[in-house]
């Protein structure tokens, strides 16, 4: 019998499914091990690149997103292994962790699940290590934030069991879907994953299974992972909180009385409610809370020039009415703001240049407005031009003063670049320095550091062990560790011993063409690759976007002549709504079974393709990958106009 089987369900990350793959097979070494990858669907190449660089894995890649507990389970019933190990893509694990676990196992026969100590990119410790089951009580305490206040109470911190030491062995309720480890032979008594469950709770109603097995569940400390965290459905959103909760109800009608199942579900379903209102208001709040800024310096300004104006030209404070203030000036104010945008000034980090150009156009588009008022609301030009003056000056000084207080949301673009060190031996280091150089990262080497404690290379600025003072005396702000030349182990051990400094940390991929870290996958600028992403920018997906919105105008304003021309009336119309509510874009990728090496940025799926304008439809993958690629790297607002042009037939398909 194999005794080992790694399964990993992966759904477009194929760069960290790389790195994590890479880290397997080192941990594998002298253990009989069979590893299963299920790509559920993914459009990022993944598949073709386990083909490529991983042929020993068994690869299952299914043509639909089949969930994570499916896909799992379809790699259940395939393994062999003594042992059975659910691994995300976006881990990765020490050279030891499986040995040091399969000593643990094999000694602890009452074992049948298994947990390890997990950290993040950033070298903190992550608190769902170890989780108790979440009774109505516990989910009380969780969803209404006691959990958080008192992390020490047994009472109100059952959630994470904070109260427990993360250095300790303990047995625990639930183990963590991101590393599972079951025994085959308690698998084969609980059965198969539950289907019910789609993407979260399959490891509490799991874990809670095992237990009813006569076994336990323990939480392992003796070998650390690293774990990005990466989800499909990002927790601040309000899908995530309805998919989460809705696991628990599910759990709960599974597993509790039905008496207490409908507390739960009552009690869960308030939490939905409370949750989506609390992510509606923080992202309502987050999005417009520089606008809403923006709006009250410029209101603060009339009011201030106002009466001072009055004053100097007509000797009267109250010379203008009420009026002017209720109505006019706050259509100014959006103006400006709708302007800014327009301009890119609400971009993240934001260029000064983008904000003033915003302002400047804002105002003359409302002396073109006001020029065109009844004289009932011509009021001042002079007014508008002291106005835009105070707007010109005020808006990018309280940008200015919130960045360097660091006021959340306040980011001004800095010409400063990234001061990085790379960890490893010098051909490696010269490589990545290589694809740094091609991804377009505005940084600066500051040194070369050695993985080997005694070496004394001139190429050198230090060895890893001097790493603390390397990053204090060059005030670094990146550290790259090479996973070619140093271990996961070493990679792990030297994240927690700096985890206090603010350096981040990356990892370059042994043989890919990626350098990832330090937060998560959903966080921006945690993933180097060699990906042409001009697309992706918040520049151009604002232009994309605009045009979206003016050709769908446009079209409605033809459907008489659309209704001539074609037979499908209602297609256009569909299409046009689609993309209207942005569901869909005009223009989107070429479908292509094989991804090119690149990483190619996600947009919306298009009414057109890439390949639309050719007539003949029998383009081969490695041609529509080519279009696709071209199109990411250069996009222009021109390219989407032309093929909606050449495509006009298609677009009521």
């Amino acid at each position: 019998m194999v005794k080992l089987s790694v399964i990993i369900v992966n759904y477009n990350v194929k760069h960290f499914l790389e790195q994590c793959l890479h880290s397997v097979f080192k941990a594998i070494q002298n253990i009989d091990t069979e590893v299963f990858v299920v790509d559920n669907n993914s459009v990022d190449g993944s598949a073709q690149m386990i083909r490529n660089k991983f042929p020993e894995v068994k690869l299952i890649a299914n043509k639909e997103n089949v969930g994570f507990s499916k896909g799992n389970n379809q790699a259940i019933k395939k393994a062999s292994g003594e042992y059975v190990l659910l691994l995300n893509p976006d881990t990765i694990v020490e050279e030891d962790s499986f040995s040091k676990i399969i000593a643990y196992t094999d000694s602890h026969p009452e074992v049948g699940g298994l947990g390890v100590k997990m950290i993040d990119g950033k070298g903190n410790f992550l608190p769902e290590s170890k989780r108790g089951l979440p009774t109505p009580a516990v989910a009380f305490y969780k969803i209404f934030g006691l959990s958080r206040l008192f992390p020490r109470s047994k009472q109100f911190g059952q959630y994470h069991l904070s109260y427990l030491d993360k250095d300790e062995i303990h047995e625990v309720d639930v183990l963590s879907g991101a590393f599972m480890w079951m025994r085959k032979a308690a698998l084969d008594k609980t059965g198969l994953l539950d289907e019910n469950f789609f993407m979260y709770g399959e490891d509490i109603d799991m874990s809670y299974r095992i237990k009813q097995a006569g076994y336990k569940n323990i939480y392992f400390p003796g070998t650390t992972i690293i774990h990005y965290k990466g989800e499909s459905t990002k927790k601040g959103s309000i899908n995530y909180v309805r998919i989460f909760y809705q696991a628990m109800i599910i759990f709960a009608n599974k597993h509790f009385t039905q008496k207490k199942a409908r507390l739960y579900a009552n009690l869960i379903n308030t939490a939905i409610y409370f949750r989506a209102a609390l992510a509606v208001l923080v992202r309502f709040f987050k999005r417009l809370f520089i606008p809403l800024i923006d709006a009250l310096v410029i209101f603060a300004g009339f009011l201030l020039i106002t009466p001072w104006w009055e004053t100097y030209k007509f000797h009267n404070p109250d010379y203008y009415p009420y009026n002017f203030f209720v109505t006019l000036v706050p259509a100014y104010i959006l103006v400006w703001l709708i302007s800014i945008f327009l301009s890119g000034g609400y971009d993240k980090p934001t260029r000064i240049i983008k904000l003033i150009r915003g302002i400047i156009a804002g105002a003359l588009l409302i002396l073109v407005i006001y020029s065109l008022l009844p004289e009932s609301y011509r009021f001042s030009r002079a007014l508008i031009i002291l106005g835009s003056a105070w707007t010109l000056i005020a808006i990018p000084v309280v940008r200015i003063a919130g960045t360097a207080l660091n006021i959340p949301g306040f980011h001004i673009y800095s010409r400063r670049r990234k001061r990085v060190v790379i960890v490893g031996r010098e051909n490696e280091i010269e490589r990545v320095e290589n694809l740094l150089n091609k991804s377009n990262i505005n940084h600066k080497i500051m040194g070369n550091v050695s993985p080997d404690e005694d070496d004394t290379n001139e190429f050198f600025v230090g060895n890893i062990n001097q790493l603390d003072e390397i990053i204090n005396i060059h005030k670094v702000d990146e550290i790259i560790f090479c996973a070619r030349d140093i271990s996961s182990q070493d990679i792990i051990s030297t994240m927690l011993s700096l985890s206090g400094t603010k350096a981040a940390f990356k990892i370059a991929s042994p043989d890919g063409i990626s350098v990832i870290g330090s937060n998560s996958i959903n966080t921006a600028g945690d993933l180097y690759s060699l990906q042409l992403n001009t697309i992706s920018t918040p520049e151009n997906k604002r232009k994309k976007r605009i045009v979206d919105i003016a050709v769908s105008l446009i079209v409605i304003a033809l459907l008489p002549v659309f209704m001539i021309i074609t037979k499908s009336i209602w297609g256009i119309i569909r299409n046009t709504f689609l993309v209207l509510f942005g569901i869909k874009s005009w223009v989107g990728y070429s479908y292509t079974e094989q991804q090119d090496d690149y990483r190619i940025p996600v947009i919306k799926k298009g009414i057109l393709t890439t390949a639309s304008p050719y007539r003949k439809n029998n383009l081969d993958n490695a041609e529509k990958a080519r279009l696709n690629l071209n199109y990411a790297r250069d996009y222009q607002v021109q390219q989407d106009l032309i093929i909606i042009f050449r495509s006009l037939k298609r677009m009521v398909q």
